[in-house]
């Protein structure tokens, strides 16, 4: 997972919402403090998101020892009515960078 920038301030375009799940969807098995970590959030903010999500039917987890394994329903459609005919997939096509983009890239950039 790619680390996090410098420190922002103001409003931002992407929700921590779709923050954590394009976490998730880089990693199934991440941990809820790296997701913590990676998007500037506390752990209990990202346990209440992945509830809200889990809860709406976007996302599932099964627990593998002390791993959660983490399944994102990508067919079903975001919940605002302006992009209600957009799936989830089209969500993260735009938020989680390709393993081979990854690859190619220089770190830190």
């Amino acid at each position: 997972m790619l680390g996090a920038s410098t420190s922002h301030t103001g409003w931002t375009f992407i929700t921590n919402h779709a923050r954590v799940l394009a976490a998730i969807a880089d990693d199934p098995n991440v941990r809820i403090r790296d997701i913590a970590a990676h998007c500037r959030l506390t752990e209990r903010a990202v346990q209440r998101i992945i509830s809200d999500l889990e809860q709406d039917g976007y996302l599932s987890h099964t627990r593998e020892g002390r791993t959660n394994t983490y399944r994102i329903k990508v067919d079903k459609l975001l919940r605002h009515p302006a992009e209600a005919n957009l799936s989830v997939a089209s969500l993260l096509s735009l938020l989680v960078q390709d393993e081979t983009d990854r690859a190619r890239k220089p770190a830190g950039q």
